[in-house]
């Protein structure tokens, strides 16, 4: 009868878990447990009834059942189960549900890997709370050890006495039941169980021990019989002595403790070391950065997966540069129309220029555009201070871009390990930058350089990089970055000037074109810096936009420095100096080949210049002889007009006549424009033959003498100048003295209409709008743009963004050289 019940009930159960209701099929555990209990055979039921329509299996039975597919199910279950639960099942606590939950999804996990077990997530980083756990738990351990060597020691010392008490407090009195010699290093005394431990204590039962360490056995053993044998103790009544050997783990142990306290801070140390230091990041070796063991190999910027976030529509300016860098990166991705008509992709290109014309930007712009791995490296990268670590970057950098080809590599700042080998210098054969050189040369065109890797590499500094690294097969191609021209400025102008907030009344193609003329030279770098500090100088005055007047303060701020508030001029100082710059200022409004004069200052400035005037330059690539002569006699116009107004000279004119001499040097012995020496040029322009004079003493005297010549005719011509606009002067010298800067139209008024034709850039300028900002105050050129190298072999340094004629002790405004 009983039977017939149970397997009704069982069917009645496999009935309710039926596939679609929760469970798929009935469970063996069940069937087992009715049978075990038949009195709860209906609880049972009905506990499980409540769970398992949701689809939740019970809790302990989860590994029974299989797992479901619709997790959304699974977070409905655990809700009603909750509020099911304590109609028929005991209430369990949150600590308990948490367990089970997980529990349940551990399970389900391992079940969902097939049997395989729990893996590591690739995703978690070696260096992260499980690393941190563990080294808690060894540090605990330490402590521990620590803690159980010192209690050892302290535990030991409590039961440990000497021979002479022991033989007076126990071998006397009988309490002494038998000694034992362990490891002939220590005595354990056995104390008889009514014996006390102390003098004063009562007798307590149980077994004692007492410790005795021992010197020697033998003396021990000796000392104790001669002592029983003046108690009178009969030799066969002596307290045995028995000799054992004892190997306890923890006394081994405990001696070396110390020893491994001081060794885990070490390894400690050792393995931080060689997993790096700091977090790892993609791209450095090991999880925490560069380590001992990587010390050669080559970390290149982001390796294969770097993404730039600069485009080539953020790149203003450099068409030419940015259409023959596109072209490597085009000959990357479809080889096949150029090795159709025979050519080959070229190996290398090396991006020229002066500092902050945007080398490094268009290499950005590079990584930013190309859809193959791209690896950047700085040429200081591969030196370190360990010999032969240059090489073995160089052949990890370009190993890992052939294996990663089609690719391309970029060495910023080449000329770290490009530079010129030997000639006598002072390293020797085994340097390592030369060893690195060398490596690098082999990689780019030897017997195992292969195809599929263009190395890009951008320096300042081509003049000084080895020929063999320069030379077609190597780098095929030198892209020449130079300075922007009017049209490239306004460009460049228009991109830094997205972020800036103008005034209402300003248009960025307004300001852009404004500062493009007033801005000839100027690199990209100076033009957002320019932006940049005007942004600040109207934040600074808590205004809302940046305006005209914040362009100008920028301007000066990039060029001279700021206006030194602290400094205090007396009135015969500010006379002097007001009448050196309308020296200038009156010398270039009448010369015809001068720059347009566009605003003069007595204002000090903390580059040291006393004041400025400030030119609009014309961009020019050649000069002639009357333009550098014009040059000279307004650069000479501030000493002249103190001779002739001050009657006496000062150290105002240092650095006007620093330019004077390097122009009139130029004319003689560079651009052969003497008379007297002809068509021969003695310029210098390798650094490394300073001590050398192509010319002798007596070609170097008539240098000399033609040089002073032109000087002192382009003095004497400016004096002239000078008294015939005597009056002009001395009403400039007096409003500026007044105002202490003046600007275009405050010239027009006191100088009238210039009596030559306004160039175009001064026109584009004047009739912008407004009263016209005139910017730099004292810029590079200060007047002295006037190389006229029709080789193109002059620097570029040497072009001015503007001209400025500084006064001061010691003027410190850049400068060209001629």
């Amino acid at each position: 009868m009983l039977s017939k019940f149970r397997g009704s009930q069982l069917r009645l159960l496999a009935r309710r878990f039926q596939p679609g209701v929760g469970i798929q099929e009935a469970d063996p555990a069940i069937s087992l447990r009715t049978r075990a209990r038949p009195g709860r055979l209906g609880r049972s039921f009905v506990g499980r009834r409540c769970f398992s329509g949701e689809g939740k299996p019970p809790k302990g039975f989860e590994q029974f059942y299989k797992n479901n597919k619709s997790k959304p199910k699974e977070s409905q279950t655990a809700e009603s189960s909750k509020s099911e639960a304590p109609k028929e099942t005991p209430k369990e606590t949150p600590k308990e549900s948490k367990e089970a939950e997980s529990g349940h999804q551990s399970q389900s996990k391992d079940s969902s890997k097939g049997g395989k077990g729990s893996e590591k997530d690739p995703k978690m980083p070696s260096g992260g709370p499980a690393d941190s756990q563990r080294q808690i738990v060894v540090f605990s351990l330490a402590a521990g050890l620590l803690a159980m060597y010192y209690a050892s020691q302290g535990s030991s010392s409590e039961n440990e006495i000497t021979i002479q008490e022991m033989l007076r407090d126990y071998l006397l009195k009988g309490h002494v039941e038998r000694l034992q010699i362990v490891n002939k290093s220590f005595c354990r005394v056995h104390l008889r169980p009514d014996a006390p431990t102390g003098e004063n204590e009562p007798r307590r039962p149980g077994p004692k021990t007492m410790t005795i360490q021992l010197g020697s056995p033998d003396t021990f053993e000796a000392k104790l019989e001669q002592a029983q044998n003046d108690l009178g103790i009969a030799p066969m009544e002596h307290v045995p002595i028995q000799y054992i050997d004892e190997s306890d783990l923890m006394s081994e142990i405990l001696p070396h403790i110390p020893t491994l306290l001081f060794l885990i801070p070490l390894l400690f140390a050792a393995r931080f070391m060689a997993n790096g230091m700091g977090p790892g990041t993609p791209g450095v070796g090991g999880p925490g950065g560069r380590n001992i063991f990587s010390i050669g190999k080559a970390f290149p910027a982001g390796q294969k997966d770097l993404k730039s976030k600069v485009k080539f529509a953020d790149v203003a300016g450099l068409d030419q540069a940015k259409a023959e860098v596109v072209e490597f990166v085009d000959f990357l991705r479809s080889p096949t129309k150029y090795e159709q008509l025979g050519a080959r992709v070229p190996k290398g290109g090396l991006l020229v220029g002066p500092p902050g014309t945007g080398k490094t930007l268009l290499a950005k712009a590079v990584a930013g555009e190309a859809d193959c791995p791209f690896f950047s490296m700085s040429g200081s990268d591969f030196i370190e201070m360990f010999v032969g670590v240059g090489p073995s970057r160089v052949r990890d950098l370009f190993q890992q871009a052939r294996a990663n080809s089609p690719s391309i590599i970029f060495i910023d700042e080449i000329d770290a390990v490009g530079r010129r080998r030997g000639k006598g210098g002072f390293s020797g054969g085994n340097d390592e930058r030369e060893n690195t050189l060398n490596q690098m040369l082999v990689e780019m065109d030897g017997f195992v350089s292969g195809t599929g890797v263009v190395v890009l590499a951008g320096t300042n500094r081509v003049d000084i990089l080895d020929p063999a690294l320069t030379r077609p097969g190597r780098f095929d191609r030198q892209i020449a970055i130079d300075k922007p021209d009017l049209a490239e400025r306004e460009k460049i102008f228009m991109v830094h000037l997205k972020p800036v907030t103008l005034h209402k009344q300003l248009s960025a193609e307004e300001v852009a074109k404004r500062m493009a003329s007033l801005t000839p030279g100027f690199a990209g770098a100076d033009i957002a810096n320019i932006c940049n500090e005007a942004a600040i100088f109207a934040a600074r005055r808590t205004a809302e936009s940046v305006e005209m007047q914040d362009f100008e303060r920028a301007t000066e701020r990039v060029l001279g420095g700021l206006p030194k508030q602290n400094s205090l001029m007396s009135p015969a100082e500010k006379r002097t100096v007001a009448l050196h710059e309308s020296g200038h200022a009156v010398a270039g409004w009448f010369l015809e080949h001068a720059d347009p004069l566009l605003k003069v200052s007595i204002v000090p400035r903390s580059s040291g210049a006393l004041g400025f005037a400030q030119y609009l330059p014309a961009e020019m690539s050649l000069f002639s002889k009357e333009a550098i002569l014009d040059k000279i006699a307004v650069a000479l116009g501030g000493r002249a007009a103190e001779e002739l107004f001050v009657k006496k000279i000062s150290t105002g004119a240092s650095d006007d006549l620093d330019k004077v001499t390097k122009m009139a040097y130029s004319m003689v012995a560079v651009y052969g424009m003497n008379s007297e020496l002809g068509l021969l040029s003695y310029g210098q322009n390798n650094a490394s033959e300073q001590f050398y004079k192509p010319y002798s003493e007596e070609t170097g005297r008539k240098i000399d003498e033609q040089t002073r010549s032109i000087v002192d005719e382009q003095y004497k011509r400016v004096k002239e100048l000078l008294q015939e606009q005597s009056d002009k002067l001395q009403q400039l010298a007096d409003r500026l003295a007044e105002k202490e800067t003046l600007v275009y139209h405050d010239l027009v008024e006191v100088l009238g209409e210039r009596p030559f034709s306004i160039k175009e850039e001064l026109n584009k300028f004047v009739t912008a709008g407004g009263n016209p900002f005139t910017h730099d105050m004292g810029s590079p050129n200060d007047g002295e743009n006037d190389k006229g190298d029709t080789d193109g072999q002059e620097s570029k340094e040497e072009e001015s963004a503007s001209q400025a004629q500084s006064t001061g002790t010691e003027a410190k405004a850049p400068q060209a050289q001629a």
